[in-house]
């Protein structure tokens, strides 16, 4: 694929179905777990939901950094400089190594205390603690691998990723009972088994990450000595992935935020809502595949300024996005019910999560603005714009409201995701007007005597 001359609907194609079908198995694997924490207790499904926005200071983490570093890299690989992206691709994974071990310290101090904030019971802290402390030890092979496949994904590929993830899913499926309930010599682990499986998945992946980068034209240009701290790479690479980071990290608190006030309705209430938020994501995998193929074209073609690409790209993306998720909130609407009786047997957790599922479905199409803005302003090198954002939606808008509707006003558990759908579609449209400045200003400046084109 040539990402700054071949047709962009083609391109979009080649890269987001890809994609989105690696992030359907993730999302498949996710589920799996939630199953399997079913069956332990509605205590350990409970756990798991209530731990996600702690989960997501790895998820934050990883993909922050990796969406940095293909955006740098796609922008020196459409400048047509080869050697600085293989510096770049080397120096990640200095500040890879570093990261993981300042989320590993954090990770393991704050899992408690945040179960404890979001009024968990003595019983769910347990599972919590069990499940979180495993991940958070192993975090350095989710980080190194999504870092390494940063480099696949700036020159457009997204098939290898979507390889281990399919893999991993079978991975899973297999590991998680031996794990769980114990086989022959492997003692039974319960919660923590799940954990585990997830770092046995995640080290495979790695390995074949690391196969397919060795087989791509990197080796030509990159030497030992690219391993060296280089001050001003470094420099670049923490300057676009701590925005990066800080924007999914506004996010994983924003899922904190919700589950506090979901908190309030009662324990089982975050436990239907973080099973219900699990299933969601799948259909919002066409969303993030558009958000990688968008990172790609526009970090590759805002390196060789080619600004009619970027609009087309941008535009063309949204629009595949909100139509197919105006279609998929018509099942989400008519088939919450079953959804969540298939994940749980739990009465109050197929109300809570199936009632959410109901005002999701109304969502659907302001994600696709949200998530392919994002990729945009990264792709632009401005990925504090995309921080901004989400600390708005995610964090001080629904904290305001939320204060207001459900502490004050006291509204029903339903009432609450009615403020935070109203939130949403104002937002996507000052978003969506911000983005098409931001095309047109880098037009302007780039390319002033083609602005008016």
């Amino acid at each position: 694929m040539n990402l700054t001359e071949d047709k962009i609907s083609s391109l979009i194609r080649k890269i987001a179905i890809p994609s989105s079908i690696g992030t359907l198995f993730q999302t498949l694997y996710n589920i799996v777990d939630v199953y399997f924490a079913g069956l332990i207790s509605a205590g350990a499904i409970t756990a798991i939901a209530k731990s996600f926005p702690i989960y997501f200071i790895i998820i934050g983490a990883t993909t922050g950094l990796s969406i940095g570093v293909t955006a740098l890299i796609a922008n020196a690989l459409g400048k047509g400089d080869s050697k600085n992206a293989s510096l770049l691709f080397a120096q990640s994974i200095i500040v890879c190594v570093f990261f993981s071990l300042i989320v590993t310290v954090i990770g393991v101090w704050v899992t408690e205390p945040v179960l404890i904030f979001l009024n968990t019971g003595s019983e769910i802290i347990s599972y919590g603690t069990d499940y979180m402390d495993i991940i958070f030890y192993g975090s350095i092979l989710f980080f190194l691998q999504l870092t390494i496949n940063s480099y696949l994904v700036s020159k457009g590929d997204t098939k290898s990723l979507r390889n281990v993830l399919i893999v991993s899913f079978f991975l899973n499926l297999f590991l998680n009972p031996i794990l769980i309930y114990g086989f022959w010599i492997i003692p039974a682990m319960g919660i923590s088994g799940i954990a585990l499986a997830t770092l046995i998945a995640q080290l495979y992946g790695l390995l074949y990450i690391i196969y397919k980068v060795s087989k791509t034209d990197l080796k030509k240009y990159i030497h030992p000595d690219y391993f060296l701290p280089k001050y001003l790479f470094l420099k670049d690479i923490v300057k676009q992935a701590i925005p990066a980071t800080g924007s999914m990290m506004f996010i994983g608190l924003g899922v904190f935020v919700l589950l506090f006030y979901v908190s309030t309705y009662g324990d089982y209430s975050a436990g239907g809502y973080g099973a219900a938020i699990r299933f969601e994501q799948l259909f919002l995998l066409p969303v993030l595949g558009l958000n990688a193929s968008t990172l790609s074209l526009v970090g590759q073609n805002f390196g060789a300024l080619k600004f009619n690409r970027i609009r087309d790209t941008y535009f063309k993306s949204i629009l595949y996005g909100s139509v197919f998720m105006i279609f998929c909130g018509v099942f989400i609407f008519f088939g919450s019910y079953y959804i969540m009786a298939f994940l749980s047997s739990d009465e109050q957790i197929i109300y809570y999560g199936s009632t959410y599922l109901k005002i999701a479905a109304f969502a659907g199409p302001c994600y696709p603005i949200f998530f392919i803005s994002s990729a945009l302003l990264q792709g632009l090198k401005k990925p504090l714009y995309s921080m901004m954002i989400n600390l708005m939606r995610m964090v001080i808008l629904p904290v305001i409201a939320l204060t207001f509707s459900v502490i004050y006003l006291k509204v029903p558990f339903i009432g609450m995701f009615m403020v935070i759908l109203t939130i949403n579609y104002i937002f996507a449209a000052l978003v969506l007007w911000f983005c098409k400045q931001q095309i047109d200003r880098e037009n302007n400046i780039y390319n002033p005597n083609l602005a008016a084109v």
